[in-house]
């Protein structure tokens, strides 16, 4: 009896498991058909991704159930398992195959009705957003680390698309996919959309800010509402209020207000204006012409000239108009014109007329004081010697050259340059006549004379006191002179300077430059090497230790303009490269490894070692002519052919400290003094300027430059003064040469 009870029971769980699979089906499918209406109501495209998940759905539905059946279950026995499998297993094809069917069905029902539910809503012009997905206006952002994009109407997963494109796959499919530029990827639903034509087509009018309806005429005429046509029957014809025909009692409250305050004084009626006064009155009637007088600022107006003998109704003979004076009055412009009017005479003042220009000279004279600003100047009264700078008096700068002592004569052409032994007592001199002469500075003789065939343009003494050595620069030859005004010593240490052999490697890279041993008759006048230049030379200079030399070539269109020659090893080298303008001179740095080349306009300060340029300092002068540098080193002034001579101070600024314009004419040469605070400038106007120029070590206080001479004695020939000017190397003597073919000495 107990098994029979048992088999009853799990019967009748059948029967009651059979009725709850069926109601589920019966959920399910209605689901499904509510689920395909909503989307044909919202006319989206089935896709193949919305099936996948519609197919998810219902497996996760069957999985519910499923459940369900393992719960509802509670028999103990193994036997009893088999055949409810096996029942679950059919019921579940079953309501597969059910499902197919039933999605045939209605994709045969939807795939005919299609055309006319999409004609129904084919103008529809919703902007509502899409609504498969109904997490709202939020960032997608928020769903990147999920594997579903959001929620549809019924709050199930949206899954989102496989996507496994890479950067790769996305080129391939720019490149090959004709609508690749028509996809919009719709961040919502994960999905790529292909826009329609009309759909490209709205875009573009937009785009272009023209209306999204092309039918849609901006500029139709507009139809008035009120028209000056009589219509038949009136806009409102509702019977009138009657509240429009029955007095107002908040009207009588507010009125009767009004009149108990008018009777109370609290409000006055408006005055009638007399119109018989008129509306114009004198602006300055009550002003009072000494309360103007005591403003701070006022300005009276300034008075108009008195009338002179020109405006007399009966002017003397000489004030009247000539014929020839009045037709030269019509003729100018009445702003050049002296006097605005012409002088007439009467015999009488009853037959002097009106004058024809009062009122414009009135309007004239109102003008000026209206438009005319004054202003307030104030006088200063200042002493004019007041404003000359406080210098200290030349003789507490002495010692200073003042007076000239020797002229040393012997040339026959310009002597252009000048230069002094180290030990300061030869001096050497290079003239246009072809000849070098040796003189003794004491006593104005001279010592030798060599002939070098050729216009001497530029000589300088080694400044080395352990050799006696001379530099000479005529055409494009470089001599090197050893005049042999020395003890032995001297003498011999120089043979040794000048024996040194030349390398192999120096005649490749001199290039252009040659050096040359003499013999015969220049051997013995004291020429003992020669430095064939390819251009004429017109200026060399030493370094201080006395074994390089640097030759200048100016030349626009060559980069060899500078060279620097070493004695002791017989080579020479080109330190520039690139053609950096037009070079007027060079020299070194009396301490450190620098090198100066001044240009037409500028100065540049080039490193030895470091092999590059410093510094550049602007001359602000047109032409540069002549440079020197400071013994200290951090001090050069600059002459130039428009008359001036600028000072720079190296830690100060690249532009000059001061400039001095004391000259009339070209400047030619400048010089420092070695010991003594003193600089000397060279003019065509045949003087010679000595200033004081004080460097002080305190690196704050600026140098003193205090003009304290100026030397007259060279004459002026062909418009060429004083050539050349340097110092005496230990007493402050200084040596000027000249176009009329002497040097000077003053002490």
């Amino acid at each position: 009896m107990e098994g029979r009870s048992r088999n009853m029971q799990s019967i009748e769980e059948k029967e009651g498991m059979k009725k709850v699979r069926e109601k589920t089906k019966k959920r399910s499918k209605e689901e499904e058909e509510e689920e395909e209406e909503e989307d044909e109501i919202f006319n989206l495209k089935n896709k193949p991704a919305e099936e996948e998940e519609d197919e998810d759905l219902s497996d996760s539905e069957d999985s519910v159930y499923s459940g369900l059946e393992d719960s509802g279950s509670d028999s103990d026995d193994d036997e009893e398992e088999g055949p409810d499998d096996e029942d679950e297993v059919t019921l579940q094809s079953e309501q597969t195959q059910q499902t197919q069917e039933g999605k045939k069905e209605e994709g045969g029902v939807t795939e005919g009705e299609e055309e006319k539910k999409e004609d129904e809503y084919e103008h529809d012009s919703s902007d509502e957003e899409d609504i498969r997905n109904t997490v709202g206006n939020i960032p997608m952002e928020w769903y990147k680390d999920f594997p579903h994009i959001g929620y549809d109407l019924d709050g199930k997963k949206i899954l989102k698309p496989i996507r496994n494109k890479d950067e790769l796959d996305e080129f391939l499919d720019k490149m090959e996919n004709p609508d690749y530029w028509r996809t919009v990827h719709d961040k919502k639903t994960g999905s790529d959309i292909v826009l329609s034509d009309e759909q490209v087509a709205l875009v573009n009018r937009l785009q272009k800010g023209q209306f999204g309806d092309v039918n849609f005429n901006e500029y139709q005429p507009t139809v008035e509402f009120f028209s000056n046509d009589v219509m038949l029957h009136p806009v409102t014809n509702r019977p009138a209020d009657k509240r429009s025909f029955i007095p107002s009692l908040i009207e009588k409250e507010k009125v009767s207000k009004l009149v108990h305050a008018i009777k109370m004084g609290w409000i006055k009626p408006r005055r009638v204006q007399d119109d018989t006064r008129g509306h114009f009155y004198d602006l300055w009637a009550s002003e009072d012409s000494s309360i103007l007088a005591k403003h701070r600022m006022h300005l009276p107006a300034p008075k108009i000239p008195l009338p002179g003998h020109h405006e007399s109704y009966n002017p003397p003979p000489e004030y009247l108009f000539t014929e020839e004076e009045l037709a030269l009055w019509e003729q100018q412009d009445p702003s050049d014109r002296k006097l605005p009017f012409v002088p007439k005479k009467f015999s009488s003042l009853r037959q002097v007329p009106a004058f024809p220009r009062f009122l414009h000279e009135r309007f004239e004279r109102c003008l000026d004081l209206y438009l005319c600003p004054r202003q307030r100047k104030m006088r200063v009264n200042v002493n004019p010697e007041d404003l000359i700078p406080k210098l200290p008096k030349p003789k507490d700068l002495q010692p200073f050259p003042t007076t000239q002592s020797l002229v040393y004569r012997g040339h026959s052409g310009l002597v252009r340059s000048i230069s002094v032994s180290p030990s300061g007592q030869w001096l050497a001199s290079g003239s246009d006549d072809g000849s070098v002469r040796f003189w003794e500075v004491c006593s104005s003789r001279c010592m030798k004379t060599v002939q070098v065939g050729g216009a001497v343009k530029s000589i300088t003494w080694n400044p080395n006191p352990s050799v006696c050595l001379l530099a000479v620069a005529m055409d494009s030859v470089v001599l090197i002179l050893s005049p042999s005004l020395a003890d032995k010593q001297v003498v011999s240490s120089s043979e040794r300077l000048l024996s040194g052999q030349q390398e192999a490697g120096s005649t490749e890279e001199a290039g252009p430059v040659t050096w040359s041993d003499t013999e015969g008759e220049e051997l013995n006048q004291g020429i003992r090497l020669k430095i064939q230049h390819p251009k004429a030379v017109q200026q060399v200079a030493w370094h201080a230790k006395g074994d390089y030399l640097a030759s200048v070539m100016p030349d626009h269109s060559s980069h060899l303009q500078v060279f620097i020659h070493q004695l002791s090893k017989r080579r020479s080298q080109n330190p520039f490269r690139k053609n950096k303008g037009l070079v007027q001179c060079v020299s070194f740095h009396p301490v450190r490894p620098y090198f100066f080349v001044a240009t037409q306009r500028s100065v540049r300060i080039y490193n030895l070692v470091k092999q590059e340029m410093t510094k550049k300092l602007q001359a602000n002068s047109k032409w540069i002519s002549s440079m020197a540098v400071h013994p200290g080193g951090d001090h050069v002034i600059c002459g130039s052919y428009d008359c001036r001579l600028s000072w720079f101070d190296l830690d100060l600024s690249t532009k000059p400290y001061k400039m001095l314009r004391y000259h009339k004419k070209a400047v030619r040469g400048v010089a420092y003094h070695r010991a003594y605070p003193l600089f000397a400038s060279a003019s065509d106007d045949g003087s010679v300027i000595v200033c004081h120029g004080t460097v002080y070590n305190d690196l704050l206080q600026n140098p003193l430059i205090v003009p304290v001479k100026v030397l007259r004695g060279h004459v002026v020939t062909h418009d060429l003064g004083v050539l050349d000017v340097t110092f005496h190397p230990t007493q402050p003597w200084v040596f000027s040469s000249g176009a009329d073919a002497t040097i000077r000495l003053f002490t």
